[in-house]
């Protein structure tokens, strides 16, 4: 029993181990994606400064009104308040991981590096659930404390039996007289095993059935995890490929020649901006996309208790 128990704790500390390596790579990803926000508001701000100078030019020409100038400006602004708003993540994301590492918080973690190239996620949910119920730390905690109630059932059913006890002893006597030898033999039966014994066997299969469910409970809450988590990480592979694929690179060319036709006068500064606007927000929701389904894949490693340490991740386009 002790033994159960001990390994019961061995395989608690490797579920820690695991949770631990979760999170920490979940706010690593957190991190990035705030780090990447950035790099592309940047590259936007960058672009909407151009429509900028290219509407001072053509107000400044008398071919377009002031009103193309504030909107420009005003564009510009709001990626500026966007940029500040997300700087303000970065102490707090940094402070967390830094705690989950062990680390002083005041030690900086610098720009998280680019992830290796991608590969598709092909492992099917049911291969997953087998893994999981073989590999995972969880599921070996609760078979622990499985077999660690049914070696309290077995040991409280001995109660049933008589005690037998034998003692032999020699007694040393001195003189004329010789050395006494002696036997006894002592029995203890449980007359009263239905007040003593018998309850002591109901409490502990009561144990034992509470453990076969907490092993059920644990393999139904598994299957659950790994089965949403891999959703998941499906769906946000279809999107970053209609992202990187369609939508990114069509935004593109409209904004290009949305942008060539405003710099030739053949169209609205308004135009323009909507277009950059849209292509911002594919940007930064391809990144999103990313980063949930690596954070995704962290937790169903986790789940399996196989953890690869993120060799399936996007690189950057």
């Amino acid at each position: 029993m002790a033994t159960a128990d001990a390994e019961s704790l061995r395989s608690s500390y490797e579920a820690l181990r695991l949770r631990v390596i979760t999170r920490v790579t979940e706010l690593y990803y957190d991190l990035f994606l705030v780090h990447k926000n950035l790099e592309v508001l940047g590259v936007r701000a960058e672009i909407l400064s151009k429509i900028e100078e290219a509407a001072l030019a053509r107000y400044a020409a008398g071919m377009a009104s002031q009103q193309d100038v504030i909107m420009a400006q005003a564009e510009r602004y709001m990626l500026l308040e966007k940029e500040e708003m997300l700087r303000q993540k970065i102490p707090s994301l940094e402070a967390m991981l830094s705690l989950s590492l062990g680390r002083e918080s005041y030690m900086p973690l610098g720009v998280p590096a680019p992830p290796p190239v991608t590969m598709k996620y092909e492992s099917s949910p049911n291969e997953l659930i087998q893994q999981a119920y073989e590999s995972s730390p969880e599921v070996k905690v609760k078979q622990k404390m499985l077999a660690s109630a049914e070696t309290k059932v077995s040991m409280a059913k001995r109660e049933y039996f008589p005690d037998v006890t034998l003692n032999a002893g020699v007694e040393t006597r001195g003189g004329d007289f010789g050395d006494m030898y002696r036997a006894t033999s002592t029995i203890n039966i449980p007359l009263y095993y239905k007040t003593k014994q018998e309850p002591a066997v109901r409490e502990a299969e009561a144990g034992l059935q509470e453990s076969k469910h907490e092993i059920e409970a644990t393999k139904l809450m598994i299957a659950s995890a790994i089965r949403e988590n891999h959703a998941m990480i499906k769906s946000a592979e279809r999107l970053m490929d209609l992202y990187r694929n369609a939508l990114i690179p069509k935004a593109t060319q409209d904004f290009d020649l949305s942008l060539s036709q405003y710099t030739s006068g053949r169209t609205e500064a308004g135009g323009v901006i909507a277009k950059l606007k849209a292509l911002l927000d594919f940007d930064l929701s391809y990144w999103s996309q990313y980063t949930e389904r690596e954070k995704a894949v962290a937790r169903v490693e986790a789940l399996t208790g196989k953890f690869t340490g993120g060799s399936t991740a996007p690189g950057s386009r």
